[in-house]
């Protein structure tokens, strides 16, 4: 696995939808022939590409559609063409069912190149990043996340320290789990990470 292409992100294209496999392989080529220092993390349960820290872009994969987004102003050409008639959706290409909605190839190309330059020149600086992760709402805790974590102090008192995004990754870990089974089986093993202090995706977590 090269240093800055996670395992993660491959789980998460494995267990997409089947239709959403070819462009969510297609989108992250795409994202490091036009960013090769780019970076993959996982944020929200969600594959994001990041340059010195910062978001470039993000994908993902839902039942029927697929996302793509660049984070600059740079991607309002996109919106101009075919992404009202998908139905908008997140992201700056609307919904995507097949490779053929998404743009040129050159096109997203030099959006995601410019993205990464303004990056690079300080135009979006980790102050930018701030001032966006300030505006999220706090996480939504999960009844049966709340609970457990009221009877277990150490993970109650891990879990308050964490930051905004650590939080809101294990609640919506717990909350999208559908059958009681997957949810204590979670429950379990977030207690057992909080209270180390680890996070939602502690396993793949650069050392």
């Amino acid at each position: 696995m090269s240093a800055n292409r996670l395992a993660a992100v491959d789980a998460y294209i494995a267990r997409s939808p089947e239709f959403a496999r070819p462009i969510l392989m297609h989108l992250r080529e795409l994202v490091h022939r036009s960013v090769p220092q780019a970076e993959e993390t996982i944020k929200w349960s969600m594959p994001f590409f990041t340059c010195n820290g910062i978001v470039v872009a993000n994908m993902a994969a839902f039942k029927a559609h697929a996302s793509f987004g660049i984070w600059s102003e740079v991607d309002s050409p996109l919106r101009k063409e075919g992404v009202e008639a998908r139905g908008g959706g997140m992201g700056s290409l609307g919904k995507l069912t097949l490779l053929e909605d998404l743009p040129p190839d050159k096109v997203l190309r030099a959006l995601l190149a410019e993205a990464a330059r303004k990056i690079e020149r300080g135009e979006r600086s980790t102050n930018w990043k701030r001032s966006v992760a300030g505006k999220r709402a706090e996480p939504e805790v999960p009844a049966l996340l709340a609970a457990a974590l009221r009877r277990h102090k150490t993970a109650g008192a891990q879990f308050a320290a964490m930051s905004p995004s650590a939080r809101r990754e294990y609640c919506i870990w717990i909350g999208e789990a559908k059958r009681e089974e997957t949810q204590q089986k979670r429950l379990a093993e977030a207690l057992a990470w909080i209270a180390e202090g680890k996070g939602r995706n502690w396993k793949y977590e650069r050392r």
